[in-house]
C-alpha cells in the first residue's frame, strides 16, 4: 500500500474543490470518505463526529455493510475512536479482531476487516471527531500515510467548522431581523391604537397564538397592512 506522492495531493485537491463548493456538508463528508478510501485502499472508511451528547456517530461512510454503518455510538475514552479523541492523537492498530480495546471485533470478523489507523478531527485544538480507515490484510501504517490521513482529516475539521459557523451566522442574522421586525410592528401599534409598549407586544403575542403563526409572520403582516394603508 505505498501511497505516490501525486495522489496525496490529489487527493487533498479533491477535497480542498469539495470545501470550496456549494455541496452540502453530508455531500463533502461523503466525497472526502470516498477520497480517502480511494487513495488509502481502505476496505472501509468512516468519518465519526461527536454529537450533543458527546457520543461519536457515523457520520460518512463508502460502505455498503448496513451492520457497519448502524454500530452503536462510542463515548469519548470508549474503544479505539474514543481513545483518539480524547488522546487527541492517531491510533494504528494491526488487527482490531484481536485488539481487547476494539468494541466491535464481531462486525470487524464479518466485514473482512484487519487493521485500522484512526486520525483525530481537529478544529484549533479541539477535537470533533475521528476520521478511519480500514484495511482487509494485515498493514503496518507508515508516517506517509499517517500524514495524508492527517492532512485530509484537517480538511474535513475546517469544511465542518465553517459550515456551522455559516449556520450560526444565519440563525442569528434571523433573530436579528425577527426583533427588529417586531419592533417596527410593536411601534405602529402602539402608535396606532394608543397602547404602551407592554400591551402592544402582548397583542402580538396574542395574534400570533390565536392564527398559530410566527411572531415574525404577524409582524410582517402589520407591516405590510401599513405599508398598504399608506401607499
Amino acid at each position: 500500500m505505498n501511497i505516490l506522492y501525486d495522489e496525496h495531493i490529489k487527493a487533498l485537491s479533491k477535497v480542498s474543490k469539495a470545501i470550496a463548493s456549494d455541496l452540502y456538508l453530508e455531500d463533502i463528508l461523503r466525497l472526502i470518505v470516498a477520497v480517502t478510501a480511494q487513495v488509502m485502499s481502505s476496505n472501509i472508511c468512516s468519518l465519526q463526529l461527536l454529537d450533543e451528547k458527546g457520543n461519536l456517530v457515523i457520520r460518512a461512510t463508502q460502505s455498503v455493510s448496513e451492520e457497519y454503518n448502524k454500530k452503536p455510538p462510542l463515548r469519548i475514552g470508549e474503544g479505539i475512536a474514543g481513545k483518539v479523541v480524547k488522546e487527541n492523537k492517531p491510533i494504528a492498530v494491526k488487527d482490531v479482531t484481536k485488539e481487547k480495546e476494539y468494541k466491535y471485533q464481531n462486525i470487524a470478523r464479518k466485514e473482512g476487516l484487519c487493521s485500522l489507523l484512526c486520525i483525530p478531527l481537529n478544529v484549533k485544538g479541539k477535537v470533533i471527531g475521528v476520521l478511519n480507515s480500514y484495511t482487509s490484510q494485515p498493514h503496518s501504517f507508515t508516517e506517509t500515510e499517517i500524514h495524508i490521513l492527517t492532512s485530509i482529516a484537517n480538511q474535513a475539521a475546517v469544511a465542518i467548522e465553517n459550515t456551522e459557523l455559516m449556520v450560526k451566522t444565519r440563525v442569528i442574522q434571523e433573530e436579528l431581523e425577527t426583533r427588529k421586525k417586531t419592533e417596527r410592528a410593536k411601534g405602529l401599534l402602539m402608535k396606532k391604537g394608543k397602547l404602551s409598549e407592554e400591551q402592544a407586544y402582548s397583542k402580538l403575542r396574542k395574534y400570533s397564538m390565536d392564527k398559530r403563526k410566527s411572531m415574525r409572520e404577524v409582524a410582517e403582516a402589520i407591516i405590510l397592512a401599513d405599508e398598504m394603508g399608506n401607499g
